[in-house]
């Protein structure tokens, strides 16, 4: 399409989609998204509104009917997978020069931008990318040097305060003003270990950590965002090049940006240049501000922890000048009953912009809910459900997925599928590219790519062992450190170093002889990395050091590394321009997220993971576990309101993962550092309407008994089912019939006091959140044990003499007595320190183990 101002003819090879094969099967709000013309807009896409489809079908818009062309479009999303099915998908709708356009990672984008302008500000095209692995190496290097405690500040602690002074783009040089004046990068002998002030410590790490990554020609993946607003902003005519270049920005999970990306995307959009648009084009023009869109749902923000700003996608509309909202509410994932859960929950997040989820499936089956007396019964339970769901109805074990808070909630419901022979994956564990010898055979790469790599280097010296310790790398250092140069240069002219003795020297210098004549190989077949990784992987005796192991696990690291192998093979055929450089590259961007099973291949298995790694999946069976003060929302959140507004958000991904089936779960006890702790129920549950849920079991065996068992129980015969004196007053208004309604415990804004919940305060006022005028209970007549009518069904010739118990109240016992006596047989428990008690069997909270 060719109007005045537009910008070019469209291009021949985009297939040319009339507008009703875009729009004709959205609805009436993905229409209006995928057809707006204006320079900035924000689609507000609830969970399961197809967002990737409208996002997809604008930029086939933007294309066909504003006549751009496709290298004038940017379209980021967070996560390679992300990027893949979206270029599959334009692949589909405009043709194979989707494949040509920049549809990509942050991350990526910005590797792009520096390869080709990076040396402008100091840094050369072969730069090397660290991940966390070998930061954390850096800075315990670092550590070393400047002689500071690293139990006090660990690495991973002083990197993730660095990660927040990049993500702010506060510099290196800004922090050393305020807090070390005196200290300049690269300077030997100071010792950090005198500061008082650790903002001081931080400070002089920090420019000393950005100082060495300069010195290795390396960057880390804050980095990559930090040194492109940097290139952006240093560089003007840069700058202008991509002004020009990218007339149409898309923006993914606008909610999950930080404050770099915010200022990243600003600066390649031209915002701020003060340029003027177009005003006879169709789209964008060739000059002033690129149009924006972002695409994203502020109630799925939930990664503060990384550092994204909520605000960015709450104040858009005030960031950029007449931009437009438009909000995708019609789901088409999961049921009205899940979705109205979701809708309920995060309804009581503050400040937010309405919306209501709904969807024209139906409402489907009700929430199941479940509470156990501990973690373990929690986890067989769900194991239990599992089993039947696959068994009796057919379910395919790949079809469910149990997700929770935390990675430490795994131990327990592993133990329980693995009891019932129940096959699962655990997402989280060690990653392909973190393995040892992964990590080795890619350090050989980079430190063929770039010599000045002293990290990968160094690690690589004595690896496989060849004599070459502790002892020979400080010599090497020190030499490095005295010539002015890298850590390889001293490793080249180590033949110069004094003292040295042949017995070190000579493996040196054959390491050395190794490296240069890997490096050459490299050089003549950069185009096929899969023979450098083969030749690396003879050459340096990795694969000969594990094939002669005698240890099975080396089996396994042997099969890894043949799968390395494969992986370039596999970039080689998909890359036309395939490098080295460029596959290392490719390894370096893999986030967890692109390591998550592909939903639709039937692995055969349950799927374990936390809600944090679940964002963007979907399965038609969830568990969602340890719904539990304290657990869920997480105790961090009891006193914090924008963390809890945070939980919150986490609440309303994991119930929308799941398609027809929602099961929630709690524990009344939970272990916690090494501790057995009551738990309350989570203010999550009580906030889901009642008629939602179908429990199962709405209170645990303790619950059971503050809430009415002394009551029905006689005067001699105890509410634990067992003869005592002891009187065991209970709240009503806990745990009671009236759980999962409002009315059960009090306002939402007692909610995340630590005083009413996680603090082990007792009583009505504590349970209920608000003060209450207590009444004592009054006193039932005593009955005769025969006339209660409790009955958990126990029989007593199931129990024998030596056989193990647990009790809601006691623990664990051992049974030491069997006395049938039909409707009423008791048995008499060693509960250890508890002591020995005669329970009758048919009301005791007991479970046979």
């Amino acid at each position: 399409m060719a109007t005045k101002g537009s910008d070019v003819q469209q291009d021949p090879d985009v297939i040319a989609r009339p507008p009703e094969a875009l729009i004709g099967d959205l609805n009436p709000q993905q229409a209006e998204a995928v057809q707006y013309r204006g320079p900035a807009l924000l689609i507000g896409a609830g969970a399961g509104s197809g967002k990737t489809r409208v996002l997809t079908r604008r930029i086939a818009w933007i294309l066909t009917q504003f006549g751009a062309w496709p290298s004038q479009v940017l379209a980021i999303t967070f996560t390679n997978k992300a990027a893949a099915e979206m270029r599959e998908r334009l692949e589909s709708l405009i043709g194979p020069v989707a494949s040509r356009m920049w549809v990509s990672t942050f991350h990526s984008a910005c590797v792009r931008i520096l390869r080709r302008d990076g040396e402008r500000i100091g840094l050369k095209s072969g730069f090397t990318i660290y991940d966390t692995a070998d930061c954390e190496r850096l800075i315990k290097l670092i550590a070393n040097d400047f002689n500071f405690d690293v139990k006090r500040y660990t690495p991973r602690s002083i990197l993730a305060r660095i990660s927040d002074y990049k993500n702010n783009l506060t510099s290196a040089r800004e922090m050393l003003a305020q807090y070390a004046p005196d200290f300049k990068p690269g300077q030997r002998g100071y010792r950090v270990g005198r500061i008082g002030n650790p903002e001081e410590l931080y400070a002089v790490v920090y420019a000393e950590y950005q100082h060495r990554l300069a010195a290795a020609n390396a960057v880390d993946f804050d980095d990559l965002i930090v040194r492109t607003v940097e290139l952006l902003r240093a560089c003007p005519d840069v700058a202008e090049y991509y002004h020009r270049k990218f007339r149409y920005i898309l923006v993914d999970e606008y909610q999950d940006t930080n404050h770099a990306q915010y200022v990243l995307i600003r600066e390649l959009a031209g915002v701020d240049a003060g340029g003027h648009a177009d005003m006879g084009a169709v789209g964008a023009g060739r000059v002033g501000p690129a149009w924006i869109t972002v695409v994203g749902d502020s109630d799925q923000s939930i990664y503060a922890f990384r550092g994204a700003d909520i605000r960015n996608i709450q104040d858009f509309e005030q960031d950029f000048p007449n931009a437009k909202t438009i909000m995708l509410e019609q789901n088409y994932r999961s049921t009205q009953t899940i979705l109205d859960a979701a809708n309920a929950v995060i309804a009581h997040n503050e400040g937010r912009k309405p919306k209501r989820l709904w969807t024209a499936a139906g409402a489907g089956e009700q929430i199941t809910a479940y509470a156990a007396d501990t973690a373990q019964l929690e986890a067989h339970w769900i194991a239990a459900q599992i089993k039947r769901l696959h068994t009796d109805d057919g379910v395919r074990y790949s079809d469910i997925a149990v997700m929770y808070r935390a990675n430490a909630q795994s131990r327990s419901l592993e133990e329980g599928l693995i009891q019932a022979r129940v096959p699962y994956q655990l997402i989280g564990g060690t990653k392909f590219y973190e393995r040892r010898e992964v990590k080795d055979a890619l350090a050989y790469l980079q430190a063929i790519v770039n010599p000045a790599d002293d990290i990968n280097m160094r690690r690589i010296l004595n690896v496989p062992k060849r004599g070459l310790g502790a002892r020979a790398e400080s010599q090497v250092t020190l030499h490095a450190q005295q010539i002015g140069g890298t850590f390889w240069d001293g490793v080249a002219h180590a033949d110069q170093i004094e003292g040295m003795t042949a017995r070190t020297l000579n493996p040196l210098m054959r390491f050395a002889q190794m490296m240069q004549e890997l490096r050459e190989f490299a050089q003549e077949h950069d185009a096929k990395p899969s023979q450098i990784v083969a030749e690396v992987l003879e050459r340096s005796g990795l694969l000969e050091e594990l094939k002669k192991s005698q240890d099975p696990q080396d089996q396994s690291r042997v099969e890894n590394l043949s799968q390395l192998q494969s992986v370039a093979a596999e970039y080689e055929q998909n890359t036309p321009d395939a490098t080295l450089a460029g596959f290392l590259e490719t390894t370096a961007l893999v986030a967890d997220s692109d390591q998550l099973p592909d939903e639709s291949q039937d692995s055969g298995k349950v799927t374990l993971m936390t809600l944090h790694t679940a964002k963007g999946l979907e399965y038609p069976i969830v568990f969602l576990t340890g719904m539990e003060q304290g657990t869920f929302p997480h105790a961090r959140a009891m006193e914090d309101t924008s963390e809890l507004s945070e939980e919150r958000r986490l609440a309303y991904v994991g119930i929308t993962r799941a398609k027809r089936h929602l099961f929630v779960t709690r524990a009344a006890v939970r272990a916690q550092w090494g501790r057995s702790a009551e738990m309350m129920p989570s203010q999550f549950l009580d906030e889901i309407p009642a008629d939602l849920i179908d429990w199962k079991r709405k209170e645990a065996g303790m619950e059971r008994m503050r809430s009415g068992w002394r009551a029905n129980a006689s005067h001699d015969f105890g509410a634990h089912g067992g003869w005592n004196d002891d009187e065991f007053d209970a709240p009503s208004s806990f745990g009671g019939s009236s759980y999962g309604s409002r009315s059960s415990y009090g306002s939402g804004s007692s909610y995340g006091s630590r005083s009413t919940y996680g603090s082990g305060v007792r009583g009505s006022a504590a349970h209920a959140g608000k003060v209450t005028t207590r009444r004592a209970p009054v006193r039932q007549p005593a009955q005769p044990a025969s006339s209660l009518k409790t009955d958990n069904h126990l029989r007593i010739e199931d129990f024998a003499v030596g056989d193990k118990v647990t009790h809601d109240k006691f623990g664990l016992g051992t049974v030491v007595d069997a006395q049938d006596k039909g409707r009423n047989s008791v048995i008499t428990v060693d509960f250890g320190s508890s002591g020995v008690k005669r329970l009758m069997l048919r009301v005791a909270p007991i479970e046979k183990l």
